[in-house]
């Protein structure tokens, strides 16, 4: 008995629940859809690109012979001036090299006393009259010619030797930096072999100089996007090492051919960059460039996000409300849009009520239904 008594009142208890929850939905109020309506304003569509910041130049310094680094005078960091001694090379002579200068300076020593003992025979024959001026101006040529080729060989064994001519005011074998600058990079240390630049070599680098008050935005741009760049366009660039702060830049080069990376294909693009004195910018900092690529003035707008598209056409449309909370589709065409607001082309005025269709309705708390108070104190 007691057992029919407790389903007895389980089924009232549902029956209650029932009855109360079918009065709460039933009493809610059916939603009511807020409006707005178009207004007049302006579209910026910006693109980011990412990149880097760059020296506009740098330059590399390349020895003028063969060699063994011997001294360096400079570190990375260092500010240096065109002409300044960078770093000093101790020449290692090739030996076949040395042995074929020593063999001309030997060919040549022959020839000039050879010159001279003929110098000499003409000088005592013109003064007898029995050779002319010319003879004896031909003798006197091939002596002093002699002489002249026997000092140029002796040079090219000195330099082979030491990597210059005793005397001279510049020397092969210091390197000097032919621009002014910021020492970037030292490729090379103490003791490291160097190689002049040639026709089938392209040298080794002993240091890199840039200018690091000329500074250029290097970035890729997609395809998809290159086409709306012009040279002079601006560019806010946005560096990491220094946040905050941003930088002016003008655009000047858009590369004329892509490459492909990751299956899309990216342009670069060059940017002169306007550096504030008091910042120092350091070469490589990685950095992001905002541009407009496209911008409309004073044009009619609404919300994105009041914006629908049909299933199956995709064409765009709004609702516009023609009476109390009642709404007609209208077919519109749109234009420009930076993700927040659309540009109307056609098909809506400006008085037109659309309606926000997706709005949200705030999450609700509601008690606890009085059908259950009536057994809180009940025992089962």
């Amino acid at each position: 008995m007691k057992l029919k008594n407790i389903w007895i009142l389980l089924l009232i208890l549902a029956f209650l629940f029932a009855i109360a929850y079918f009065v709460r939905t039933n009493s809610e109020s059916s939603i009511e859809y807020d409006t707005t309506t178009a207004y007049i304003s302006s579209i910026e569509k910006m693109t980011v690109v990412t990149g880097k910041v760059i020296p506009e130049d740098e330059v590399e310094i390349k020895p003028q012979l063969n060699g063994i680094i011997d001294k360096i005078f400079v570190e990375e960091g260092d500010t240096v001036q065109n002409g300044q001694l960078i770093a000093l090379i101790k020449v290692v002579p090739d030996e076949r090299s040395v042995y074929a200068a020593q063999a001309q300076v030997i060919a040549a020593e022959l020839n000039v006393e050879n010159a001279e003992r003929q110098i000499k025979r003409a000088e005592e024959l013109f003064a007898k009259d029995i050779i002319s001026t010319q003879d004896f101006e031909d003798a006197k040529l091939s002596f002093d010619t002699a002489k002249e080729n026997l000092t140029a060989s002796k040079n090219d064994l000195e330099i082979l030797r030491k990597g210059s001519v005793s005397g001279s005011s510049t020397a092969n074998t210091n390197i000097r930096a032919t621009v002014s600058g910021t020492i970037l990079e030292i490729p090379v240390k103490l003791g490291d072999q160097v190689i002049a630049a040639n026709n089938f070599n392209e040298g080794t680098s002993v240091a890199i100089i840039a200018d690091l008050t000329k500074m250029i935005f290097e970035g890729q741009v997609d395809e998809a996007e290159v086409g709306n760049l012009q040279d002079g366009m601006s560019i806010i660039v946005n560096m990491a090492a220094i946040p905050g702060e941003d930088f002016d830049a003008k655009l000047k080069f858009v590369a004329p051919k892509g490459t492909e990376e990751g299956g899309a294909v990216q342009f670069k693009i060059e940017a002169d960059i306007t550096l504030n004195k008091d910042t120092f910018v350091r070469a490589g900092y990685s950095a992001n460039g905002s541009l407009v690529i496209n911008q409309r003035n004073d044009i009619m707008v609404i919300p994105e996000s009041v914006l629908q598209f049909d299933r199956r056409t995709q064409q765009p449309y709004v609702e516009i409300e023609i009476s109390d909370q009642k709404f007609e589709r209208k077919d519109i065409t749109i234009g420009l849009s930076d993700g927040v607001k659309v540009e109307v082309l056609s098909g809506i005025e400006m008085s037109d009520k659309i309606k926000i269709w997706n709005k949200t309705e705030p999450i609700k708390i509601e008690p606890e239904d009085s059908a259950f108070d009536e057994f809180d104190d009940q025992d089962f």
